[in-house]
């Protein structure tokens, strides 16, 4: 598979279809290409998380995440959203890229902690911040996604939020790292004693 520079990364994702319309409840608001990409050529050049890896994308949305980690060769790659319109744009982009490394799920992500433990390489999320409606939501997805990767879990968060996602960090037992300004790292992994 021909290695892709950030700047191709990011035009290719400047051709995934987003929200028209986005669900002010869900807190649905597009990643957009430059972010993605930078996060994704970061997570997959630095820390090798998303080559031959299997992914999920927790509120995967339109698929920004999914696309870009399939494109730059992620074994599989599994969105999951709880919107059904969202999954449509999101299908919709997979067939425009003749992407066959990605499946999407409809379902609410708060409910698959249990059900999925440890069963991705990486995870991969832009969450709800939990600043409009959905209070602490955030911290459920990022517990959620913490449950389901045996490696890594790589995270958008707002800037604001820091020491809170340290505190529970420590309070997890998993090391945090920010990796740019603009998202941060997990590792699901128990901090020395």
């Amino acid at each position: 598979m021909k290695k892709l520079k950030l700047k191709e990364l990011e035009s290719r994702l400047q051709q995934v279809d987003t929200f028209e319309s986005p669900k002010l409840l869900l807190e649905q608001y597009p990643t957009r290409p430059h972010i993605a990409a930078c996060m994704l050529y970061t997570i997959h050049n630095t820390f090798d998380d998303i080559e031959n890896k299997t992914i999920a994308d927790l509120g995967c949305g339109c698929g920004m995440l999914s696309i870009g980690s399939a494109m730059l060769g992620a074994g599989l790659c599994v969105g999951f959203d709880i919107d059904a319109d969202a999954l449509e744009i999101f299908n919709s982009n997979i067939e425009d890229f003749e992407l066959t490394n990605i499946n999407m799920v409809q379902c609410d992500v708060c409910s698959l902690s249990d059900s999925m433990l440890e069963t991705f390489d990486t995870v991969i999320m832009n969450p709800p911040f939990g600043t409009k409606h959905n209070k602490g939501m955030d911290m459920i997805f990022l517990k959620t996604a913490l449950q389901m990767a045996k490696t890594a879990v790589y995270s958008l968060h707002k800037t604001s939020t820091r020491q809170h996602i340290q505190k529970k960090a420590d309070e997890w037992e998993v090391k945090m790292e920010v990796i740019a300004a603009a998202f941060w790292v997990f590792f699901n992994t128990l901090l020395p004693g």
